[in-house]
């Protein structure tokens, strides 16, 4: 037989991880087999085999075809120290935005989502794929401490700041997937993120304890 070409290969390659999208997608991530994506991509097993060590490795391939929103850090903010730091803030809710606008306007996105939020039965064959779902959320939690605390929130404050406001962006996202005509995502999800990020204002300086007064007889 001859040498399949490097195009030919790569063809392949997308084969199945398009089939391994629609069978994860219809059946779940367990209850699909090596096997069953092999043929729904027309090829044999050993195909799969040659580009794929198992199934979990094939899954992380096919999420890394589109990077998960959830998956991308906030985007820095370029300038000048003063600049960054006023602008952090904005640059946040930008992104977070962005994150909602992309899962509710891209179909792919939001089948992978679909996948890796509801089609990911966590038994003990995907544990790999459980542990790349913590890691993926924990690097941006950890990236939105980072813009927060360039915005000047205070070391101490800005990690829980930063859970709190991951966990309101998941929880959207979450709600919506489960039922995407219930409301609008971009825009609940734009004044969700305003109203919590308002809610990070620096607090006012604490009033100065007032003296006691000495009783007079």
């Amino acid at each position: 037989m001859p040498r399949r070409t490097k195009a030919e290969a790569q063809a392949t390659r997308a084969s199945l991880l398009d089939a391994a999208e629609r069978l994860f997608q219809a059946r779940g991530v367990s209850r699909t087999s090596l096997q069953q994506i092999a043929d729904a991509a027309g090829v044999t097993r050993g195909a799969v085999y040659w580009h794929f060590r198992d199934k979990v490795d094939l899954f992380a391939a096919m999420m890394d075809r589109a990077q998960l929103p959830l998956e991308e850090p906030p985007a820095p903010h370029e300038g000048t120290r003063s600049s960054a730091a006023s602008a952090a803030m904005v640059a946040l809710r930008e992104q977070l935005v962005r994150t909602l606008a992309l899962i509710a306007g891209d179909a792919r996105v939001r089948g992978l989502l679909e996948i890796a939020l509801h089609k990911v039965e966590f038994v003990d064959e995907l544990a790999a794929v459980r542990e790349r779902h913590h890691q993926a959320m924990d690097e941006h939690r950890a990236a939105i401490e980072r813009c927060l605390r360039r915005a000047g929130r205070p070391a101490a404050t800005a990690a829980d700041e930063a859970l709190g406001l991951n966990a309101l962006v998941a929880g959207l996202i979450h709600a919506w997937m489960l039922a995407p005509g219930s409301f609008d995502l971009v825009a609940r999800g734009r004044s969700a993120i305003d109203i919590y990020l308002a809610g990070l204002a620096p607090p006012s300086a604490p009033a100065a304890p007032q003296r006691r007064q000495r009783s007079r007889r």
